[in-house]
Protein backbone atom coordinates (compact mmCIF):
# COMPACT_ATOMS: atom_id res chain seq x y z
CA UNK A 1 0.00 0.00 0.00
CA UNK A 2 1.23 3.48 -0.83
CA UNK A 3 0.84 5.82 2.12
CA UNK A 4 -0.03 9.49 1.58
CA UNK A 5 1.68 10.28 4.89
CA UNK A 6 4.71 8.03 5.52
CA UNK A 7 6.10 7.26 8.94
CA UNK A 8 9.41 8.89 8.05
CA UNK A 9 10.78 11.07 5.27
CA UNK A 10 14.50 11.90 5.20
CA UNK A 11 15.10 15.66 5.24
CA UNK A 12 17.67 17.21 2.90
CA UNK A 13 19.04 20.64 3.72
CA UNK A 14 20.07 21.29 0.10
CA UNK A 15 23.82 21.36 0.68
CA UNK A 16 24.44 17.60 0.84
CA UNK A 17 25.22 17.10 -2.85
CA UNK A 18 27.37 20.25 -2.90
CA UNK A 19 29.58 18.93 -0.10
CA UNK A 20 29.68 15.45 -1.61
CA UNK A 21 30.84 16.95 -4.92
CA UNK A 22 33.44 18.98 -3.03
CA UNK A 23 34.70 15.82 -1.33
CA UNK A 24 34.93 14.04 -4.68
CA UNK A 25 36.80 16.96 -6.22
CA UNK A 26 39.51 16.77 -3.55
CA UNK A 27 40.33 13.21 -4.62
CA UNK A 28 39.95 11.99 -1.01
CA UNK A 29 36.94 9.65 -0.80
CA UNK A 30 38.06 7.16 1.84
CA UNK A 31 37.52 7.96 5.49
CA UNK A 32 39.17 10.32 7.94
CA UNK A 33 39.45 13.27 5.59
CA UNK A 34 38.40 16.91 5.89
CA UNK A 35 34.65 16.33 6.33
CA UNK A 36 35.22 13.58 8.88
CA UNK A 37 37.33 15.99 10.92
CA UNK A 38 34.78 18.80 10.58
CA UNK A 39 31.99 16.61 11.91
CA UNK A 40 34.03 15.12 14.74
CA UNK A 41 35.37 18.49 15.89
CA UNK A 42 31.93 20.10 15.75
CA UNK A 43 30.24 17.38 17.81
CA UNK A 44 33.08 17.24 20.34
CA UNK A 45 33.00 20.98 20.94
CA UNK A 46 29.22 21.38 20.93
CA UNK A 47 28.43 18.56 23.32
CA UNK A 48 31.56 18.17 25.41
CA UNK A 49 32.50 14.65 24.34
CA UNK A 50 36.06 13.59 25.13
CA UNK A 51 36.83 12.38 21.59
CA UNK A 52 34.61 11.60 18.60
CA UNK A 53 35.06 9.01 15.87
CA UNK A 54 32.54 8.75 13.04
CA UNK A 55 31.52 5.19 12.16
CA UNK A 56 29.54 3.58 9.38
CA UNK A 57 26.68 2.86 11.82
CA UNK A 58 25.67 3.01 15.46
CA UNK A 59 26.08 -0.78 15.41
CA UNK A 60 29.75 -0.33 14.57
CA UNK A 61 30.17 2.20 17.37
CA UNK A 62 28.67 -0.28 19.83
CA UNK A 63 30.94 -3.06 18.55
CA UNK A 64 33.95 -0.79 19.02
CA UNK A 65 32.81 -0.07 22.58
CA UNK A 66 32.58 -3.80 23.34
CA UNK A 67 36.15 -4.30 22.11
CA UNK A 68 37.44 -1.28 24.03
CA UNK A 69 36.09 -2.43 27.40
CA UNK A 70 37.52 -5.88 26.69
CA UNK A 71 34.34 -7.91 26.84
CA UNK A 72 35.26 -11.60 27.23
CA UNK A 73 33.42 -14.91 27.15
CA UNK A 74 31.16 -15.12 30.21
CA UNK A 75 31.12 -11.42 31.08
CA UNK A 76 27.65 -10.11 31.90
CA UNK A 77 26.24 -6.90 30.44
CA UNK A 78 23.07 -5.28 31.78
CA UNK A 79 20.80 -3.53 29.28
CA UNK A 80 17.07 -3.07 28.59
CA UNK A 81 15.15 -5.74 26.73
CA UNK A 82 13.17 -3.02 24.96
CA UNK A 83 15.82 -1.97 22.44
CA UNK A 84 17.12 -2.73 18.96
CA UNK A 85 19.10 -5.93 18.42
CA UNK A 86 22.34 -4.03 17.76
CA UNK A 87 22.55 -3.06 21.43
CA UNK A 88 22.80 -6.73 22.36
CA UNK A 89 24.61 -8.09 19.31
CA UNK A 90 27.64 -5.88 19.84
CA UNK A 91 28.37 -7.55 23.18
CA UNK A 92 27.20 -11.06 22.29
CA UNK A 93 29.75 -11.04 19.45
CA UNK A 94 32.48 -10.73 22.11
CA UNK A 95 31.05 -13.60 24.17
CA UNK A 96 28.98 -11.70 26.73
CA UNK A 97 25.87 -12.91 28.49
CA UNK A 98 23.10 -10.31 28.31
CA UNK A 99 21.14 -9.64 31.49
CA UNK A 100 17.97 -7.82 30.53
CA UNK A 101 16.38 -5.11 32.68
CA UNK A 102 12.70 -4.27 32.54
CA UNK A 103 11.41 -0.88 31.35
CA UNK A 104 10.05 1.87 33.59
CA UNK A 105 6.29 2.01 34.18
CA UNK A 106 6.17 5.59 32.90
CA UNK A 107 8.69 5.32 30.06
CA UNK A 108 10.12 2.60 27.76
CA UNK A 109 13.65 3.30 29.01
CA UNK A 110 15.25 0.83 31.44
CA UNK A 111 14.06 0.79 35.04
CA UNK A 112 17.08 2.20 36.86
CA UNK A 113 15.79 0.93 40.21
CA UNK A 114 16.06 -2.69 38.97
CA UNK A 115 19.72 -2.56 37.98
CA UNK A 116 21.36 -3.07 41.38
CA UNK A 117 19.71 -6.47 41.88
CA UNK A 118 21.04 -7.64 38.49
CA UNK A 119 24.71 -6.96 39.27
CA UNK A 120 26.87 -10.02 39.96
CA UNK A 121 30.65 -10.60 40.20
CA UNK A 122 30.55 -11.31 36.44
CA UNK A 123 28.96 -7.98 35.49
CA UNK A 124 31.26 -5.92 33.28
CA UNK A 125 29.07 -3.10 31.95
CA UNK A 126 25.72 -1.32 32.00
CA UNK A 127 24.29 -0.17 28.68
CA UNK A 128 21.48 2.36 29.18
CA UNK A 129 19.41 3.13 26.08
CA UNK A 130 18.04 6.68 25.90
CA UNK A 131 14.74 5.69 24.30
CA UNK A 132 13.10 8.37 22.10
CA UNK A 133 16.00 10.67 22.99
CA UNK A 134 14.85 10.86 26.63
CA UNK A 135 17.54 10.33 29.26
CA UNK A 136 17.80 7.47 31.67
CA UNK A 137 18.59 8.57 35.23
CA UNK A 138 22.33 8.74 34.74
CA UNK A 139 23.16 9.69 38.34
CA UNK A 140 21.75 6.37 39.52
CA UNK A 141 23.55 4.45 36.77
CA UNK A 142 26.92 6.15 37.18
CA UNK A 143 26.84 5.75 40.97
CA UNK A 144 26.17 2.01 40.62
CA UNK A 145 28.94 1.73 38.05
CA UNK A 146 31.43 3.48 40.32
CA UNK A 147 30.42 1.37 43.30
CA UNK A 148 30.88 -1.92 41.42
CA UNK A 149 33.72 -0.84 39.08
CA UNK A 150 31.63 -1.23 35.92
CA UNK A 151 31.79 0.47 32.55
CA UNK A 152 28.85 2.48 31.22
CA UNK A 153 28.21 2.53 27.47
CA UNK A 154 25.39 4.89 26.54
CA UNK A 155 23.28 3.76 23.59
CA UNK A 156 22.42 7.27 22.44
CA UNK A 157 21.27 6.22 18.96
CA UNK A 158 18.15 8.38 19.24
CA UNK A 159 19.57 11.02 21.56
CA UNK A 160 21.46 13.62 19.54
CA UNK A 161 20.97 17.10 21.05
CA UNK A 162 19.24 15.77 24.16
CA UNK A 163 20.39 16.38 27.73
CA UNK A 164 20.39 15.07 31.28
CA UNK A 165 20.02 17.36 34.30
CA UNK A 166 21.84 15.83 37.25
CA UNK A 167 21.19 16.15 40.97
CA UNK A 168 23.86 18.86 40.97
CA UNK A 169 21.76 20.88 38.51
CA UNK A 170 24.33 20.55 35.73
CA UNK A 171 22.89 19.95 32.25
CA UNK A 172 25.00 17.50 30.27
CA UNK A 173 24.56 16.16 26.75
CA UNK A 174 23.48 12.56 26.47
CA UNK A 175 26.47 10.56 25.30
CA UNK A 176 28.90 12.69 27.33
CA UNK A 177 28.27 10.99 30.67
CA UNK A 178 29.18 7.31 30.28
CA UNK A 179 32.68 6.04 29.60
CA UNK A 180 31.64 5.51 25.97
CA UNK A 181 28.57 6.32 23.87
CA UNK A 182 27.18 5.33 20.49
CA UNK A 183 25.09 7.55 18.18
CA UNK A 184 23.16 6.86 14.99
CA UNK A 185 22.77 8.99 11.88
CA UNK A 186 20.48 6.50 10.16
CA UNK A 187 17.85 8.02 7.86
CA UNK A 188 15.19 7.67 10.58
CA UNK A 189 17.10 9.84 13.07
CA UNK A 190 17.00 13.61 13.60
CA UNK A 191 20.38 14.19 11.95
CA UNK A 192 21.13 11.78 9.12
CA UNK A 193 23.71 10.53 6.65
CA UNK A 194 21.75 7.59 5.23
CA UNK A 195 23.66 5.09 7.31
CA UNK A 196 26.21 6.36 9.79
CA UNK A 197 27.09 6.63 13.44
CA UNK A 198 29.62 7.88 15.94
CA UNK A 199 31.52 6.64 18.98
CA UNK A 200 32.01 9.22 21.73
CA UNK A 201 34.98 8.42 23.98
CA UNK A 202 34.65 10.23 27.31
CA UNK A 203 37.12 8.15 29.31
CA UNK A 204 40.31 9.15 27.54
CA UNK A 205 42.13 5.98 28.60
CA UNK A 206 40.37 4.52 25.55
CA UNK A 207 41.19 7.33 23.10
CA UNK A 208 44.34 5.98 21.45
CA UNK A 209 43.15 2.39 21.25
CA UNK A 210 39.79 3.49 19.83
CA UNK A 211 41.56 5.16 16.94
CA UNK A 212 43.54 1.97 16.25
CA UNK A 213 40.43 -0.25 16.34
CA UNK A 214 38.68 2.28 14.08
CA UNK A 215 41.54 1.98 11.56
CA UNK A 216 41.40 -1.83 11.17
CA UNK A 217 43.75 -2.46 14.08
CA UNK A 218 46.56 -0.31 12.68
CA UNK A 219 48.24 2.88 13.89
CA UNK A 220 47.59 4.47 10.50
CA UNK A 221 46.15 7.69 11.95
CA UNK A 222 49.27 8.24 14.06
CA UNK A 223 51.37 7.68 10.92
CA UNK A 224 49.52 10.38 8.96
CA UNK A 225 49.99 12.79 11.86
CA UNK A 226 53.73 12.11 11.70
CA UNK A 227 53.83 10.46 15.13
CA UNK A 228 55.36 7.20 13.81
CA UNK A 229 57.54 6.62 10.74
CA UNK A 230 55.46 3.67 9.50
CA UNK A 231 52.25 1.96 10.46
CA UNK A 232 51.34 -1.67 11.00
CA UNK A 233 48.93 -4.09 12.63
CA UNK A 234 49.02 -3.48 16.38
CA UNK A 235 45.60 -4.54 17.76
CA UNK A 236 42.13 -5.87 16.98
CA UNK A 237 40.09 -3.78 14.62
CA UNK A 238 37.90 -3.52 11.59
CA UNK A 239 36.90 -1.04 8.91
CA UNK A 240 34.67 1.04 11.14
CA UNK A 241 35.27 4.51 9.68
CA UNK A 242 32.88 5.87 7.02
CA UNK A 243 33.81 7.34 3.64
CA UNK A 244 34.14 11.08 3.12
CA UNK A 245 30.88 10.97 1.11
CA UNK A 246 28.96 9.98 4.25
CA UNK A 247 30.79 12.59 6.33
CA UNK A 248 30.14 15.31 3.72
CA UNK A 249 26.43 14.52 3.78
CA UNK A 250 26.45 14.61 7.58
CA UNK A 251 28.24 17.96 7.65
CA UNK A 252 25.37 19.60 5.77
CA UNK A 253 22.94 18.21 8.34
CA UNK A 254 25.03 19.43 11.28
CA UNK A 255 25.12 22.93 9.82
CA UNK A 256 21.31 22.94 10.07
CA UNK A 257 21.03 21.15 13.40
CA UNK A 258 19.35 24.00 15.28
CA UNK A 259 16.69 24.55 12.61
CA UNK A 260 15.97 20.81 12.39
CA UNK A 261 15.65 20.51 16.14
CA UNK A 262 13.39 23.54 16.48
CA UNK A 263 10.99 22.17 13.87
CA UNK A 264 10.91 18.63 15.27
CA UNK A 265 10.26 19.81 18.82
CA UNK A 266 7.47 22.05 17.52
CA UNK A 267 5.84 19.05 15.78
CA UNK A 268 6.19 17.00 18.99
CA UNK A 269 4.60 19.74 21.10
CA UNK A 270 1.71 20.13 18.65
CA UNK A 271 0.99 16.41 18.84
CA UNK A 272 1.04 16.47 22.63
CA UNK A 273 -1.24 19.49 23.06
CA UNK A 274 -3.76 18.32 20.46
CA UNK A 275 -3.96 14.70 21.69
CA UNK A 276 -3.83 15.15 25.46
CA UNK A 277 -7.60 15.21 26.08
CA UNK A 278 -8.32 12.49 23.48
CA UNK A 279 -5.67 10.17 24.91
CA UNK A 280 -7.02 10.47 28.44
CA UNK A 281 -10.55 9.65 27.35
CA UNK A 282 -9.32 6.54 25.50
CA UNK A 283 -6.98 5.27 28.26
CA UNK A 284 -3.97 5.94 26.04
CA UNK A 285 -0.68 7.20 27.49
CA UNK A 286 1.27 10.07 25.95
CA UNK A 287 5.08 10.29 26.20
CA UNK A 288 6.59 11.24 29.55
CA UNK A 289 9.72 13.39 29.82
CA UNK A 290 11.09 13.13 33.39
CA UNK A 291 12.27 16.27 35.20
CA UNK A 292 15.89 15.18 34.78
CA UNK A 293 15.57 14.90 30.96
CA UNK A 294 14.99 17.10 27.92
CA UNK A 295 13.08 16.29 24.75
CA UNK A 296 14.90 16.32 21.40
CA UNK A 297 11.80 15.71 19.28
CA UNK A 298 13.02 12.39 18.01
CA UNK A 299 9.81 10.40 18.32
CA UNK A 300 6.16 10.83 19.23
CA UNK A 301 4.59 7.64 20.50
CA UNK A 302 1.36 6.50 22.15
CA UNK A 303 0.95 3.62 24.58
CA UNK A 304 -2.41 1.98 23.99
CA UNK A 305 -4.29 0.12 26.74
CA UNK A 306 -3.80 -3.26 25.04
CA UNK A 307 -2.70 -5.00 21.84
CA UNK A 308 -6.21 -4.99 20.39
CA UNK A 309 -6.57 -1.24 20.73
CA UNK A 310 -3.16 -0.68 19.12
CA UNK A 311 -3.99 -2.92 16.16
CA UNK A 312 -7.29 -1.12 15.67
CA UNK A 313 -5.63 2.31 15.79
CA UNK A 314 -2.97 1.28 13.25
CA UNK A 315 -5.72 -0.02 10.93
CA UNK A 316 -7.78 3.13 11.48
CA UNK A 317 -4.88 5.33 10.37
CA UNK A 318 -3.98 2.98 7.53
CA UNK A 319 -7.49 3.45 6.10
CA UNK A 320 -6.56 7.13 5.69
CA UNK A 321 -3.17 6.20 4.21
CA UNK A 322 -1.35 7.36 7.33
CA UNK A 323 1.53 5.08 8.30
CA UNK A 324 1.87 4.53 12.05
CA UNK A 325 4.04 1.66 13.30
CA UNK A 326 4.86 -0.27 16.46
CA UNK A 327 8.44 -0.59 17.66
CA UNK A 328 10.68 -3.16 19.34
CA UNK A 329 9.75 -6.71 20.20
CA UNK A 330 11.06 -7.80 23.61
CA UNK A 331 14.58 -9.16 23.11
CA UNK A 332 14.28 -11.52 26.07
CA UNK A 333 11.42 -13.25 24.23
CA UNK A 334 13.13 -13.29 20.83
CA UNK A 335 13.70 -16.60 19.00
CA UNK A 336 17.46 -16.07 19.28
CA UNK A 337 17.72 -15.24 22.99
CA UNK A 338 14.66 -16.71 24.71
CA UNK A 339 16.47 -19.92 25.69
CA UNK A 340 19.44 -17.89 26.98
CA UNK A 341 17.35 -15.49 29.09
CA UNK A 342 17.26 -16.25 32.83
CA UNK A 343 13.48 -16.61 32.81
CA UNK A 344 12.55 -13.41 34.66
CA UNK A 345 9.19 -11.90 33.70
CA UNK A 346 9.63 -8.35 32.34
CA UNK A 347 6.05 -7.07 32.32
CA UNK A 348 6.68 -3.46 31.31
CA UNK A 349 8.91 -4.47 28.41
CA UNK A 350 6.20 -6.79 27.13
CA UNK A 351 3.56 -4.09 27.60
CA UNK A 352 5.46 -1.62 25.42
CA UNK A 353 6.09 -4.33 22.83
CA UNK A 354 2.35 -4.95 22.59
CA UNK A 355 0.95 -1.46 23.13
CA UNK A 356 3.35 1.22 21.83
CA UNK A 357 2.67 2.91 18.48
CA UNK A 358 4.80 5.56 16.79
CA UNK A 359 3.19 8.37 14.81
CA UNK A 360 4.68 9.97 11.67
CA UNK A 361 7.51 12.28 12.69
CA UNK A 362 9.67 14.13 10.17
CA UNK A 363 10.85 17.65 9.43
CA UNK A 364 8.65 18.31 6.39
CA UNK A 365 5.28 17.72 8.07
CA UNK A 366 3.50 20.98 7.27
CA UNK A 367 0.73 22.51 9.38
CA UNK A 368 -2.08 21.34 7.10
CA UNK A 369 -0.83 17.74 6.95
CA UNK A 370 -0.24 17.67 10.69
CA UNK A 371 -3.75 18.92 11.40
CA UNK A 372 -5.19 16.31 9.05
CA UNK A 373 -3.36 13.54 10.91
CA UNK A 374 -4.49 14.82 14.29
CA UNK A 375 -8.10 15.09 13.15
CA UNK A 376 -7.99 11.53 11.87
CA UNK A 377 -6.47 10.25 15.12
CA UNK A 378 -9.10 11.84 17.33
CA UNK A 379 -11.92 10.24 15.33
CA UNK A 380 -10.72 6.89 16.65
Amino acid sequence: MKYSIPFNKPYLTGKETHYIYDAVSTGKLSGNGRYTQLCQDYLKERYGFGKCLLTTSCTDALEMAAILINIQEGDEVIMPSYTFVSTSNAFILRGAKIVFADSRKDHPGMDESSIAALITPKTKAIVPVHYAGVACDMDVIMELAAQHHLFVVEDAAQAIDSFYIGKDGVKRALGSIGHLAAFSFHETKNIISGEGGMLAINDLQFANRAEIIWEKGTNRSAFFRGEVDKYGWVDLGSSFLPSELIAAFLWSQLEHLDAIQTKRISIWNTYYTALEKWAKSNEIELPIVPEFATNNGHMFYLVCKDLQQRSQLISHLKSSKIMAVFHYLSLHNSPFYKSKHDGRFLPETDRYSECLIRLPMFYEIDTETHQLMIERIITF
